[in-house]
């Protein structure tokens, strides 16, 4: 029985898995959008959270946290310079997944997941019609 064992086993060994996952967090912080199936952008958005969250932290250890999961120094570099200062004021859902037509070989069903860009303009225009 899987008592209180969180997470997709997505048809893997744990080993498998977890560099499958690494993998898929490096290349969607380098590229900030990839094209997979549904259910790992489901368990790679958990990842990708988590980064973003250690990247808004910016502290060393946050740093080195980060490059346990990542392994590459200059997406971990890009995650904190970049990618993380623009959700700043976000307290979390940096993720979004937008579901595609299925695979034709297999019929699974495909998803984009992409970084949600933030809109400075927009709460800049509310601001100024609320004080007119």
């Amino acid at each position: 029985m899987r008592h209180n064992k969180s997470g997709r086993r997505l048809g893997r060994k744990p080993d498998h898995r977890q560099h499958m996952m690494r993998n898929m967090v490096t290349s969607f912080l380098a590229n900030e959008s990839i094209t997979t199936t549904v259910t790992r952008a489901k368990e790679l958005r958990k990842l990708v959270d988590k980064m973003v969250t250690l990247g808004k932290r910016g502290d060393l250890h946050a740093r080195r946290q980060a490059l346990q999961v990542v392994r590459d120094p200059k997406v971990v570099g890009k995650l904190f310079e970049m990618i993380a200062p623009r959700y700043a004021a976000r307290p979390g859902g940096y993720t979004r997944i937008i579901r595609l037509e299925n695979r034709l070989g297999d019929n699974a069903p495909m998803a984009i997941i992409e970084l949600v860009e933030e809109d400075s303009a927009a709460p800049a225009a509310e601001q100024s019609a609320a004080a007119e």
